[in-house]
């Protein structure tokens, strides 16, 4: 159990690495759509990104270098492909990393959720507060999926 945990830790570690860079990207964009949201967002997903981290030192896991750079990287192909499809706006880049981020924000839902299902079996669990979390991972989403739908308005509307 204690190999797939770490595995599943770290890959969700990945995924905020992921998630902080696009985040980063978003806020640094011209049009960016609502800086003060992103980064309250950012700071969010840092501390989740922490939690994830106490949780795999807690089961004697060490963070995976090579997802993390895998994770980077895969950030890095995505914003250059968004970099190839855009037009002289921006508004498709803006909409496209917003959904991007509203799917991670999905999976480290998931990721609480999940670990609320098995909490009763892993006491480590029952010392974090899973409740708050999953709430907050949903009003988080549903803040970036605002601005996302906003977004596709403006982009796919006109």
């Amino acid at each position: 159990m204690t190999e797939n945990l770490g595995t599943y830790l770290n890959d969700h570690v990945a995924g905020s690495v992921v998630a902080l860079e696009l985040l980063d990207h978003l806020i640094d964009l011209p049009e960016a759509p609502d800086r003060k949201l992103l980064t309250e967002l950012r700071s969010e997903i840092q501390e989740d990104q922490e939690v994830l981290r106490q949780l795999l030192r807690s089961v004697g896991a060490k963070e995976s270098t090579v997802r993390k750079a895998a994770a980077w990287l895969t950030e890095k192909l995505g914003r250059a492909k968004l970099l190839l499809d855009e037009s002289e706006s921006g508004e498709l880049r803006v909409l496209e990393g917003l959904e991007a981020l509203a799917l991670g924000i999905q999976g480290k839902l998931a990721l609480w959720r999940s670990l609320a299902t098995v909490a009763d079996a892993v006491p480590l669990f029952k010392t974090l507060d899973l409740d708050r979390l999953q709430a907050r991972g949903l009003e988080q989403f549903e803040r970036v999926d605002r601005l996302r739908l906003q977004a596709a308005r403006s982009t796919l509307g006109s």
